[in-house]
């Protein structure tokens, strides 16, 4: 897929935009500062920062915790949060450590048929220098789903299906959709917002 920039500029990416996706709360500079202490390599860096995004933190739907968290420091103290969570997180993390990032969505079906409906997916596409943009999926891996950190070729953690409705969206945006942050907010739990999540992505 060819990703189309809502900007053309990477600092656009690189943007701290609190409270949901800022690297100066302390749990997330703890981690940003723990990163940049391990390697000098900007791609072990976004790789490790993954993996704190993807497996340092639960997918609340798994879990079933009712819990809410929005931002990247939610999510660490929290120890969970969805998919669009975990993105905030990862985008705080990259950004921190100077790495563009920015947010992607899919849509999916919600329960595995078209009945059950359509939610928005979120994931992140990040810029190396020697590998231009490319898309990771935070989400958390479980049987079934087995996402990765790959530069030369995606790794999702959902094969989008037309027939069924899905949807994969080609933009990067470089602020989360205001429509997810209002169902995040508007949700007083988890399961509230498994059924508030956007359907798809407005024009």
């Amino acid at each position: 897929m060819k990703l189309q920039l809502e900007s053309n500029r990477l600092g656009d990416y690189l943007v701290e935009l609190p409270p949901y996706v800022e690297w100066h709360s302390p749990l997330v500079k703890g981690h940003v500062d723990g990163i940049m202490g391990t390697t000098r390599s900007a791609a072990e860096r976004a790789r490790l920062a993954f993996e704190v995004a993807r497996d340092g933190v639960a997918h609340s739907f798994d879990t079933g915790h009712p819990v809410v968290s929005i931002g990247a420091e939610e999510a660490l103290r929290n120890g969970e949060g969805i998919c669009f969570a975990k993105a905030h997180l990862l985008a705080a993390l990259l950004r921190g450590m100077g790495i563009p990032c920015g947010f992607c969505y899919q849509r999916v079906v919600r329960k595995g048929t078209v009945g059950s409906g359509h939610a928005l997916h979120g994931l992140n596409a990040l810029h190396l220098q020697e590998v231009g943009w490319f898309r990771v999926d935070p989400r958390g891996n479980k049987p079934g789903i087995d996402s990765q950190f790959t530069t030369d070729h995606e790794q999702l953690a959902y094969p989008i299906r037309p027939e069924m409705g899905e949807v994969d969206y080609p933009q990067v945006f470089t602020a989360p959709l205001p429509s997810v942050i209002a169902a995040m907010k508007d949700s007083r739990t988890c399961g509230e917002l498994f059924f508030k999540r956007p359907e798809l992505l407005e024009a």
